[in-house]
């Protein structure tokens, strides 16, 4: 199954690098949030392909995709859907809306009001929708791509921590090199490639390797190392708020997805040490001194993950490095 995942991810990886020129680390970090089902914030400045990275992802897979553009008159029910009266039943019935899809593409997600932005807090943590008393469950697999400008605040409205806590990772896609640049001037000057993206996958196949990865080996020791980690955040004195245990759950799902990815049903600490900025600096709430001194979260975690003790000798699952089957609950 592993070299099936290797197979179809790498199939995936190259058909979004084919919009999104020279970040292969990016391009690396949606997939495992793909994997780990989880939900991704891409947070930059405007032109650097945050929107881009999240439809060419969608498009790769054969699946059902929608994508809102956030506004400040956007509307929860715009989001989820409305019960509307149907005269020939004499009842009301429900008109679903864009957040029933597999993938779900959220523009400038930041310019929506808070109200608007409460509405995604079920959808994602609990893949449900409540409207009128009535829960109405998300198909899976379910993603939420989320895209925000962390420059411009006029007319924004920052994403609160428990909405912030909800996305698995943050990645920055940062300006290319000139080097990526040339070559994608090259390549984008005559067609836009998202025209010419087709599928590589399907629902289906990603929602099998969704329960692959959910099945890598984490040994004791993996998780008393994630606890640990996510543990020394909360005694920072950099923090104002530390991460969360919904934080840890994030941390392993994601090494699990990390280690799937590099042929292992295994996780080892390196695995922990590739996701863990993407994975816990956004939950950060650094004090104002810290930010004062621009010592950013990012950096706060690289400082933490080289000095909490990292576990060595990590065994591994029973019946050797492949095991015939794994409790995707260890």
């Amino acid at each position: 199954m592993l070299a099936e995942l290797h197979t179809v991810v790498g199939r995936i990886a190259a058909n979004v690098e084919k919009v999104i020129v020279g970040k292969p680390e990016v391009v690396r970090i949606a997939l495992v949030t793909l994997l780990a089902e989880g939900h991704l914030l891409v947070e930059d400045v405007p032109g650097v392909g945050k929107t881009s990275l999240a439809k060419a992802l969608a498009r790769s897979i054969d699946c059902s995709v929608s994508r809102l553009q956030f506004t400040p008159d956007l509307l929860p029910s715009d989001i989820t859907g409305v019960s509307i009266y149907n005269r020939q039943d004499n009842d009301f019935e429900f008109r679903p809306g864009p957040i029933f899809a597999n993938i779900v593409v959220g523009d400038e997600i930041n310019r929506a009001s808070p109200k608007t932005q409460s509405a995604l807090l079920e959808c994602m943590e609990e893949h449900q929708v409540t409207v009128d008393g009535h829960t109405y469950p998300l198909s899976a697999p379910f993603m939420v791509i989320a895209t925000q400008n962390p420059i411009e605040m006029e007319g924004t409205y920052a994403l609160p921590e428990a909405q912030r806590d909800r996305f698995t990772a943050r990645v920055s896609i940062g300006y290319p090199d000139p080097q990526a640049e040339l070559a994608m001037v090259d390549e984008h000057a005559g067609a836009n490639p998202l025209d010419e993206l087709r599928p590589v996958s399907d629902a289906d196949q990603v929602l099998k390797l969704v329960h692959a990865v959910r099945r890598v080996h984490l040994s004791t020791e993996i998780r008393r190392y994630a606890v640990e980690l996510v543990g020394a955040t909360r005694r920072l004195p950099e923090l104002r708020l530390g991460a969360s245990p919904r934080s840890t759950l994030q941390l392993v799902r994601s090494a699990r997805a990390q280690a799937a990815l590099s042929g292992r049903d295994f996780v080892v600490p390196d695995d922990i040490h590739a996701v863990a900025v993407p994975v816990l600096a956004h939950r950060l709430v650094p004090t104002a001194e810290a930010q004062a001194a621009r010592r950013s979260s990012a950096d706060l975690v690289r400082n933490l993950l080289q000095r909490v003790p990292v576990p060595h000798g990590t065994p591994m699952p029973p019946g050797g490095p492949f095991p015939h089957a794994a409790n995707p609950n260890r």
